[in-house]
């Protein structure tokens, strides 16, 4: 037990213990009303209720969005499934600031739409709710929709014998053994938008601030330590409850499903309904995830002879503070190690 111990004492409750002590205590004692302090202004309250009401509406906006993309991936087979299952999967494992900048050079000024047709959606919600749907779209597709894929179908087909309609038979029967899935899958999407700090830093610009981005502000801009320290506490405990529920609908999900084997499930599209909702899926992936991320691209060959390109190997005229083949390797060796690390 003496080398985990020592690691859960060195990396976590040695920082959150520094925490506590920066926000909330000082030569003459602990200093609890501190807290009361910060969580009264006007300005952190504002602060606090956007950054629940943004991730409350990037949750619905996601499970709206990709819970039909979870149906299509559980039942229906098709050619290139695997292919798009993947494409899928790349938003979540893209760097948030990633993200943002895609998006920035869909809907930002200068941007696809704006050229196309003078739209422009950066600082605004809906560009922040939109990127928070194309990096968490995956998480549902993946939660939902591996646990629906094991789902016996001839249960909510018995309703249907019994005489049930097929939208009372999947209320009745097929919802109940998803809701465990679809509430982990909410409760994750949550805790990632709670916590977003590039897409809102990026595409939010001053008009927006989320908890994460104002103890960034507070930091580095303000330079008030001890208010940025009480912020990470309260950030810190609306994780651990996030998570802590998130470990129970987990624990639901796992104890109390019978399942088959996913591969016995999907089948062909039947009807003109079944074609036009994968159609409809289709659509959605191609214009939420692959259209930022193909203007991401484009722009990056906008300069003739690949000078963009070709100025990752130097640093010419000081543009960057390290040269771009620089952080690239700085990347890889700190993930080298944070992975041999965990391992």
């Amino acid at each position: 037990m003496a080398l985990p111990v020592a690691f859960f004492g060195l990396f976590f409750a040695y920082p959150v213990a520094a925490i506590l002590a920066r926000g909330l205590h000082s030569g003459d004692g602990w200093h609890f009303g501190r807290l009361f302090d910060v969580l009264g202004q006007s300005d952190i309250r504002h602060v606090l209720w956007f950054t629940t009401w943004q991730a409350l509406a990037s949750t619905a906006l996601t499970l709206l969005i990709a819970l039909p993309a979870a149906y299509v991936f559980a039942r229906f087979s098709f050619p290139g499934k695997q292919v798009l299952r993947a494409v899928v999967t790349v938003p979540f494992v893209l760097p948030t600031v990633v993200v943002g900048t895609a998006f920035l050079a869909l809907v930002g000024r200068g941007g696809l739409l704006d050229e196309l047709w003078g739209v422009r959606l950066d600082t605004t919600v809906w560009a922040i709710l939109l990127a928070h749907v194309f990096f968490n779209y995956a998480v549902v597709v993946r939660t939902v929709g591996g646990l629906w894929a094991q789902l016996d179908p001839r249960q909510e087909e018995a309703a249907r014998m019994l005489g049930a309609s097929p939208l009372r038979a999947w209320r009745q029967v097929t919802l109940p053994a998803l809701a465990p899935a679809v509430a982990a899958a909410a409760l994750m999407v949550f805790l990632f938008t709670f916590t977003s700090f590039g897409v809102v830093q990026i595409l939010g610009g001053p008009t927006f601030s989320t908890l994460e981005v104002e103890i960034y502000r507070q930091t580095s801009e303000i330079f008030d330590l001890s208010t940025a320290a009480v912020l990470t506490i309260v950030q810190f405990l609306a994780v651990g409850a996030i998570l802590a529920v998130h470990a129970w609908t987990v624990r639901r999900r796992e104890s109390a499903l019978r399942l088959v084997d996913a591969a016995g499930t999907a089948r062909r599209p039947r009807g003109a309904g079944q074609w036009a909702l994968l159609a409809g899926v289709l659509g959605t992936v191609a214009l939420l995830l692959v259209l930022p991320l193909a203007v991401l691209v484009q722009r990056s060959l906008g300069a003739p002879d690949f000078a963009y390109y070709r100025a990752l190997a130097g640093n010419e005229g000081n543009v960057f503070l390290v040269p771009p083949i620089e952080a690239v390797g700085n990347s890889l060796e700190y993930a080298l190690a944070a992975t041999v690390i965990a391992v």
